[in-house]
């Protein structure tokens, strides 16, 4: 069974054959897929499940906690399974892949006090951003 799968039964998520294809297809590391990449892979699993599912099933993991949403520039939100080991993103600037990355470091350490402006801060979003192997080779 999946991680995202394993995770959502603990936390007593009614699991439909709908919510698990979404699930199957979000499973596995570096995973960063939009809605609509969501729903083709989906699709080819369970012919039958509608992109309306899909949209709703993935607002409710984010509600949930369990998967994150991804927003780079103006491209579409991706959805990240990868929401419980705090971690940064690496974007290609040219095809807009996505890494996830775990720097050492704490970087609410590197904000000094002068520059909270007396925000209690309560997470920290970084993203590296760059060319990546395969548009590099390509260039």
């Amino acid at each position: 069974m999946s991680d995202l799968l394993e995770r959502l039964r603990g936390r007593g998520w009614r699991m439909t054959a709908q919510r698990r294809v979404v699930a199957e297809v979000l499973d596995g590391d570096h995973v960063h897929l939009t809605a609509d990449e969501v729903h083709a892979r989906a699709v080819a699993k369970l012919p039958e499940i509608s992109r309306a599912t899909v949209y709703n099933t993935l607002g409710e993991m984010v509600t949930l906690g369990e998967v994150i949403e991804v927003s780079t520039d103006r491209r579409a939100k991706r959805y990240d399974p990868n929401a419980h080991r705090p971690h940064h993103h690496l974007v290609c600037a040219t095809c807009g892949a996505i890494r996830d990355v775990h720097p050492a470091g704490d970087p609410l350490a590197d904000l000094p006090d002068g520059e909270r402006f007396g925000f209690t801060i309560s997470g920290v979003e970084m993203t590296y951003r760059g060319i990546c192997p395969n548009c590099a080779a390509a260039a």
